[in-house]
């Protein structure tokens, strides 16, 4: 099997459902960048090792950012054809997110002020993810269509990414040395 269709060497890429942009179109851009996100929160999983609660939710992300690309990807003559959950985000997947912050804030206090990442390696790859996503976010801004839940559910996802990290450190290291020099 050939990788390579050699159809984006004119400088533009396939949409799905049909259509082809430039590659630095908004929604390439868009999407691209909430595939690096993916990928991070991937390394981050990783890291966690199977089997993990932590592996099950950040597996579950993944998977709902695979719905966000399709429906990034999708050129707006062709939205109609996407299906609620599996290529459009729904607001539902926004509460899921909400549900996931809620569980695991509560299984630890939760810092007060601003903290030092780096704690441990798997609270580490969250923040570089939750950073990612971030970044995903402003850049599907001007890819989303109006009542699009994917700005929405990027907003949650680096919340619920902060809060995981926070859980992984077990407890952080704050922004304030107490004594002028490093911890």
């Amino acid at each position: 099997m050939d990788i390579s269709t050699k159809t984006g060497d004119d400088g533009t890429t396939g949409l799905f459902y049909g259509g082809r942009v430039a590659k630095n179109d908004a929604a390439p851009n868009a999407y691209g960048a909430v595939d690096e996100a993916q990928a991070c929160i991937g390394l981050a999983r990783a890291a966690a090792g199977p089997g993990a609660d932590l592996d099950a939710m950040l597996t579950a992300m993944c998977r709902d950012l695979y719905v966000a690309m399709a429906e990034l990807a999708t050129a707006p003559e062709n939205r109609h054809k996407l299906a609620g959950g599996s290529t459009l985000v729904t607001d539902s997947m926004v509460e899921s997110l909400d549900a996931v912050g809620d569980l695991v804030s509560d299984r630890f206090t939760m810092p007060t002020e601003f903290v030092i990442p780096g704690e441990s390696e798997v609270a580490a790859r969250l923040d570089v993810a939750r950073t990612v996503v971030r970044r995903a976010e402003r850049e599907c801004i001007d890819a989303v269509h109006d009542g699009s839940s994917v700005i929405p559910y990027l907003n949650r996802l680096s919340d619920v990414l902060w809060t995981l990290a926070r859980w992984q450190e077990g407890s952080s290291r704050t922004s304030r040395s107490t004594s002028g020099l490093a911890d």
